[in-house]
Parts: C-alpha cells; structure tokens; sequence
C-alpha cells in the first residue's frame, strides 16, 4: 500500500509538472471546502463541500431540505459576525475551511417577510437573528407572477421591489441568470426553489435544465456553493432524473416507511457525490438520522452502518 501511495503520488506530481505546471501537489491536495453548517455531517466529509459545488437538496414534503439551508445560512452567518465561535458552532474539523463572502436566497413564490417570519417561529432568537441582519433575500416574485392571472395585489407587486425595473425584460429564466452572475463568486447561494421553476408553465423545463448544466460549470469558476431546492415527487421521474444527472451532488431528504412506528424518523442519504461517497463509504455509513429542533435547527442525531 506505502508503494502504491508513493506511485501515485510520483505519477500525479509528473502530469502536474507536464501539463499543469503553476498547480502543485499540495494545491490539489488542500481543496478548499466551504462547511454545511452541519457538524455531525462536516466531520465526516472533513471539514464541508469542495468550493464549486452545486447541490441538489431532493427533499420529500418537510423532511427536512428547507429546514437545511436556513440552518446551514444561519450558522454560517453567526460564525461570520463572531469568528471566535467557529469551533463551537461549526465543529472541530471546520477549523481550516473557507467561509462564504456572502449568502444570498432567492425566492420566486414566497415574500421575504413570510420566510423570516418562518425561521422565527421555528428556530432560536440566535439563528433568527443572524438570518435578518445578514441573509440577502431575494425576492424574484415580480416576474414569476408577471404573467400569469395572479393579481399584483396578492404578491404586493403593485410596486416592483427594487431588484427589477418595469422597463426591464422580465424574462425569469434571464433575470435569474444575470443575478447568478453577479452575486455567486465565493458565495453560497440558495435557489428557493426548482419546483417553483418547474410548476411554472411560463418556463421551459429543458432551457432550465441547460442553465443548471451551466451553472454547474460556471461555478468552478465561481469557487462557492449554491443549493437548488427541489420537492420530490412533485415533476416526472424523468425529468428528476436529468436535474439529478446536471448537478454535482445530491442530498436526498425522506421520512421513514416503517409504518409500525408511531414516530416518524427523518433520513438524509446522500445519492451523487463524488468527492463526499467514498468518505462515506469509508465509515461505513448508510443514512443520516435526522431532527430539526429549535434550539439546533436541523441536525444529525445517528446514523446507520452499513450491514
């Protein structure tokens, strides 16, 4: 084993030196990795996901992906204004990871009042509060509604919020592109969310799957972390299946079928990951046992081996 490890390493420096030689060994040894905000799970992926990533959270009906992202946002928000805590919220092996600059949450059917009215009725006054004064909420509802038979006065779009211009296209897909490009270098981003997209009949299900295939690549470049929500069972299994195929990982969310249980067990698996399986695989780990309280958000209480 010692050989091989030598040979690959001996191997790997060669190519670098040959066809990349300003990137060392060390370089693509230390990937940097932004934190989930979930201690249980950045532990065992040490330390987060590698910069660049784009996440797909499959979740079913409150199984717990949008209580992830507020979690994740708010913990990582909190490490921000106080580093000193970052051992205590983040974990031991979050010490080294990179942080977002910034993070942004788009919504398309929500108000931002609505959804910050939701994290303060379900999470401590800590998460809530560092949710307000530094999460950047986006509200796209203006032209997601723009043309359909939705009244302005439901949306409280009679006037446009400032993010959008009556003179401008108002082309969703557009509109969110143009966003992306601006605000996702070195920021996690959070796309509230994809079954908005795809129940829209305004919007062509393949031009937003090519997007996500861009957005995938343009990320690498980007070097943060972005989230696509999206609810299970909600879009033909087909269609689910080529979103899974244009990301590059996906955390799925589901309640227990053990219907002989009066308590229903949250679960997260994680079905694509290329550079977080083989951690898992190494521990041995099928599944995630997940709870969402309100002191801790979502967290991982245990897990389950594999047999």
């Amino acid at each position: 084993m010692q050989y091989l490890g030598k040979l690959f390493e001996e191997v790997t420096t060669y190519l670098l030196s040959k066809y990349c030689p300003t990137i060392s060994l060390t370089v693509v040894c230390q990937m940097k990795k932004i934190p989930t905000g979930i201690s249980a799970l950045d532990s065992i992926i040490k330390g987060g996901l590698p910069a660049g990533s784009v996440v797909l959270l499959l979740s079913e009906i409150g199984a717990g992906g949008q209580e992830f992202v507020y979690t994740s946002a708010a913990k990582l928000l909190m490490v921000k204004k106080d580093p000193a805590s970052r051992h205590l919220v983040l974990g031991d092996e979050c010490q080294e990871s990179i942080l977002p600059e910034e993070i942004h949450h788009i919504t398309f059917s929500r108000a931002k009042q609505d959804i910050l009215d939701e994290i303060k009725n379900s999470f401590n006054q800590n998460y809530y509060d560092a949710i307000e004064d530094s999460l950047n909420i986006s509200d796209f509802s203006y032209p997601y509604f723009k043309r359909t038979m939705v009244p302005s006065g439901w949306t409280g779009n009679n006037n446009p919020a400032s993010i959008f211009s009556e003179s401008a296209n108002n082309n969703l897909l557009r509109e969110l592109v143009d966003f992306l490009e601006e605000k996702s270098e070195e920021n996690m981003v959070v796309i509230d969310s994809l079954t908005d997209l795809l129940s829209n009949k305004a919007i062509d299900q393949y031009e937003l799957i090519t997007i996500i295939k861009g957005i995938r690549r343009a990320s690498k470049k980007w070097g943060g972390v972005i989230y696509l929500l999206l609810s299970k069972e909600v879009i033909d299994r087909s269609t689910e299946y080529l979103i899974i195929d244009s990301v590059d990982g996906v955390f799925n969310f589901e309640w227990s079928k053990n219907f002989r249980s009066t308590r229903r067990q949250r679960y997260m698996t994680v079905e694509k990951f290329m550079s977080v399986l083989p951690h898992l695989r190494r521990e041995k780990i099928a599944r995630f046992n997940a709870e969402i309280t309100d002191y801790s958000g979502y967290h991982v209480a245990n897990y389950e081996m594999i047999r």
